[in-house]
């Protein structure tokens, strides 16, 4: 078992006051879960279904090997629950990383390598890894709820968590009120979207939904026009005459746009104009665009 070197500050919120704060699990836990790749399991729900409760259920949670990538997270104020350290590891990185640590609040564990190996599932460590609690999904009803009008955006087969980070810091920028993304086959709440997010991922609800087409017909009964941004619409988004009402911009992939079910489901599509010769924009890019123009006709 690890044993307990230093404990955190007291400064740190309470786990309750943060909405993208899941249970903590202990380290035996953590381990078993990393090892078996298990998730905590809950009852699933989309926009339209019967409530439960207030959010999904988390995965479980994620971890952070390397001493580069865990001093990089631990700079980018990613929310962390246990800085784990090898006896005997020492150089700037670590110790720098146990000062970040120290200074955020975050327990710090004191492990041994056979118990670092089976923590990280023999991944290249290091010496060091670092655990990022499970995120707290909010539920697709709750988002259009945080806003007058609501605008929500929503995502199709985006797969990297970089672009979803990136997304989510333009929706907090251009005065979005939620981020919907499917629960399968899409990029979730990682580290890398946490540090995508510069930290807005913070105050930014992330919701999943069981199906993203269901999802997006129940916005569109309780009044809010999806528009699907995809190179095929006819329309530019500078024209987007719904963007002052409430209303969803859906954003596909790069390479494949939007999903054909979705298309279908959307009021309009809409396209940026590109006079260049670039084909295409990655979902990061081509939403913060998106999201420009709309809070523009807002204002």
């Amino acid at each position: 078992m690890a044993k307990r070197r230093k404990k955190g500050s007291s400064h740190t919120p309470k786990a309750e006051d943060r909405h993208w704060y899941g249970k903590r699990q202990t380290a035996r836990d953590a381990k078993s879960a990393t090892r078996t790749g298990s998730a905590t399991t809950g009852p699933r729900r989309e926009a339209g279904s019967e409530r439960t409760g207030r959010r999904s259920a988390p995965e479980g949670p994620e971890i952070v090997t390397g001493r580069n990538a865990v001093v990089e997270a631990l700079r980018a104020g990613i929310p962390a629950s246990t800085l784990y350290v090898m006896t005997g590891a020492a150089d700037d990185r670590i110790r720098e990383s146990i000062k970040l640590a120290t200074d955020a609040g975050v327990p710090l564990l004191e492990a041994g390598k056979i118990e670092l190996d089976r923590l990280t599932d023999r991944a290249v460590h290091q010496g060091i890894a670092l655990q990022v609690p499970e995120y707290a999904y909010a539920h697709p009803d709750d988002l259009p709820r945080r806003g007058t009008p609501p605008l929500i955006v929503a995502l199709d087969g985006v797969t990297d968590p970089r672009n979803l980070g990136a997304v989510v810091r333009s929706a907090a920028a251009f005065g979005a009120h939620g981020v919907l993304v499917p629960e399968r086959r899409a990029a979730g709440v990682t580290a890398g979207a946490w540090k995508a997010s510069a930290g807005t991922l913070a105050s930014m609800p992330v919701a999943r939904a069981t199906n993203l087409v269901r999802a997006l017909k129940s916005y569109q009964s309780a009044g809010l026009f999806v528009a699907g941004l995809d190179a095929r619409g006819a329309t530019g988004i500078d024209a987007l005459e719904a963007a002052s009402g409430p209303m969803v911009l859906v954003v596909g992939s790069e390479g494949k746009g939007l999903s054909r079910l979705v298309a279908e489901t959307c009021d309009l599509l809409v396209n940026i104009p590109m006079p260049g010769k670039a084909e295409s924009l990655n979902a990061g890019v081509a939403g913060s665009i998106a999201l420009y123009e709309i809070a523009r006709k807002r204002a």
